[in-house]
């Protein structure tokens, strides 16, 4: 299933940098490619505010791109930022990042419950030092 980006709330912040149609469009794609970790969240409550500019160091020659998505699911906040010399391998390691991110978040949302289940289970089962009499 994918996330449908109509419904969710998408900020797009430049600096020093143009945005232009097609960089748009493969984070919109990106973006996308997070539907099926995000299809049990509520779709409207899903906001992304996403940074992308070129940055500048005096240690560094030629240009440095940076971005950085802070997405927002359910009240909890999900930040990745990555630096690298081309906008596009920035947003495939931004979006990589977000993708372990969130996967971790579940993964731990899932262990918590199987914990709790398991210790209420734990409780419910009877001791080995109940004895039963058996009528004569």
């Amino acid at each position: 299933m994918q996330i449908d980006i109509v419904y969710m709330k998408k900020t797009v912040k430049t600096k020093d940098l143009e945005l232009t149609e097609a960089v748009e469009s493969y984070i919109d794609k990106k973006l996308e490619s997070l539907g099926k970790f995000l299809k049990d969240a509520n779709q409207e409550l899903i906001s992304a505010d996403i940074e992308i500019g070129r940055t500048t160091r005096h240690h560094q020659s030629g240009d440095i791109f940076r971005a950085e998505i802070n997405l927002m699911l359910d009240g909890k906040l999900f930040r990745a930022e990555s630096e690298k010399d081309d906008l596009y391998a920035a947003l495939d390691e931004v979006r990589d990042d977000l993708e372990e991110e969130i996967k971790k978040f579940k993964d731990k949302k899932d262990t918590v419950f199987i914990r709790g289940a398991r210790s209420i289970k734990k409780m419910m089962r009877l001791s080995p030092l109940a004895r039963f009499r058996t009528k004569k």
